[in-house]
């Protein structure tokens, strides 16, 4: 006897949060930020649904799915050692890294 199972699980977008959001990683196109939902598809129908954990970008040239860019900016109220310049808890007297005097 012989079995042919064709399925599959693939993204969807569920909703646009925000259009225009960003630029596609791969196309370079715009790219919006989408909730998101995974289906398990048996014989190209539709059987399960459940919902991504974050919101993602999505680029609807490409069809390309990622995450959404991180701002990487100085933190605020954040104490940084003056010798090697990382942060440490503002209740410290000596950095843990390198053992100077904040």
């Amino acid at each position: 006897m012989f079995f042919f199972f064709v399925g599959g699980l693939e993204q969807q977008v569920r909703q646009v949060l925000k259009s225009g959001a960003g630029k596609c990683k791969n196309c370079g196109s715009r790219a919006d930020l989408v909730d998101y939902e995974k289906v398990l598809k048996l014989f190209f129908v539709p059987v399960w649904r459940w919902p991504g954990k974050e919101p993602l970008m999505h680029c609807p040239d490409c069809f390309l799915f990622f995450p959404p860019p991180t701002r990487t900016g100085p933190l605020l109220d954040v104490l940084r050692c003056a010798s090697c310049g990382r942060p440490v808890e503002s209740n410290f007297r000596f950095c843990p890294f390198c053992g100077s005097a904040l």
